[in-house]
């Protein structure tokens, strides 16, 4: 019996030193610090935001098309229910959440690029919550990260720089036909009555310029699509000259135009540019006029080192200037000589504005911007 129980307790000291040493390894281990989680969830933000634009909508359209041929075809014949009724409500301003306005997601997603708040957005001139207005955004980029941080995440403080005004920025109507993807831009983008994502329709920014109320401010990214095939490093050229239609409705709601600019935008991912006239070229042209955006060929940082390629934009600071506005008057049904006239003041305002402020963001002297 005492052999037993010396033994016992020999295994029992054994079982102490190991639990001991085990310890201490542990804790010689270094844990990450402050800087690193706050690295690692900029990381995560970025990372949902960009899945979710690029692979939510078409996953899941896959998903309930599968589910139509099993047993759970419920689903899906719900779900089509569910968007047959709820088809309009993309044109008359989406949905809220306000408690989505407090998501914490947003403000890792601003700090993963490099730049100060107060820098994020800059204003030039005051706005007036007396009149509505429609935001000219430039440029396009791949993925609009300027126009969507600034005018949809409340978290560069637009609010506090332009009070009494409420932003809207407008993509895609066809998004809003994306199974579950239509959801997450009007209501997870939607956060607060100061936030909005709509349907870039005549319908949807008529309704929030004539039936909102003041003090509504609509961001339209004029050079659309057919911009972002034209977007690599260290090229500013913007699709505008021909794009009037924006001018047209701000005639016939009285919305005075402001023009705006993101520098930086163009430096956050490298795209492979075909040439004018070449087949793959014609192909990103074709597609972009049938489905209403265009198959970029980019890439950018992957998500375990800065130097692998992934889909994750490059940490490059951004800065959205927002210029004068273009007082513009309420003309039910203006001429083409007047849409011409007003579409050449904004665009000497958007060139002010531009060369103004080039130098202090990145870009030298001798750059300028090509409009076509």
């Amino acid at each position: 019996m005492k052999t037993i129980i010396a033994a016992c307790s020999q295994n029992l000291s054994g079982s102490r030193a190991s639990l001991h040493a085990a310890l201490r390894t542990l804790l010689a281990v270094p844990w990450p610090s402050q800087r690193d989680v706050r690295a690692w969830l900029q990381l995560l933000a970025v990372l949902q935001w960009v899945l979710s634009f690029l692979l939510l909508g078409p996953v899941t359209l896959v998903l309930l098309v599968y589910l139509v041929f099993t047993r759970f075809w419920p689903i899906s014949a719900l779900y089509l229910a569910w968007v047959i009724f709820d088809w309009d409500t993309p044109e008359k301003g989406g949905r809220r959440l306000p408690c989505l306005r407090r998501w914490s997601v947003w403000r890792h997603f601003r700090d993963y690029f490099p730049v100060k708040v107060q820098n994020w957005l800059v204003k030039t001139h005051d706005l007036s919550p007396g009149h509505n207005y429609i935001i000219g955004s430039h440029p396009h980029g791949i993925l609009c990260v300027g126009a969507f941080c600034n005018f949809i995440t409340g978290s560069t403080g637009f609010s506090e720089l332009f009070p009494g005004i409420r932003p809207f920025l407008t993509t895609l109507a066809g998004n809003f036909r994306l199974p579950l993807f239509r959801e997450y831009l009007m209501s997870g983008a939607r956060v607060a009555p100061a936030i909005g994502l709509c349907p870039v329709t005549r319908r949807a920014i008529g309704h929030l310029l004539s039936k909102n109320g003041t003090g509504n401010a609509v961001a339209i990214v004029i050079g659309g699509a057919a911009e972002s095939l034209s977007c690599s490093p260290g090229v500013t050229t913007l699709i505008l000259k021909n794009r009037k239609g924006f001018v047209r409705m701000a005639l016939q709601h009285g919305a005075f135009l402001v023009p705006s600019f993101s520098f930086g935008e163009n430096e956050l991912f490298r795209q492979v540019v075909f040439e004018e006239g070449s087949w793959m070229r014609a192909v990103q042209q074709r597609f972009q006029k049938m489905m209403g955006f265009a198959p970029c060929v980019f890439y950018g940082r992957g998500l375990t080192s800065v130097r692998s390629r992934g889909f994750l934009p490059y940490a490059r600071p951004i800065t959205t200037v927002v210029g004068e506005p273009v007082t513009v008057p309420k003309i039910e049904e203006p001429s083409s000589e007047v849409v011409d006239l007003y579409h050449g003041m904004y665009v000497r305002s958007l060139l002010k504005l531009f060369n103004d402020n080039k130098t202090k963001y990145g870009l030298s002297e001798g750059d300028e911007l090509r409009i076509v």
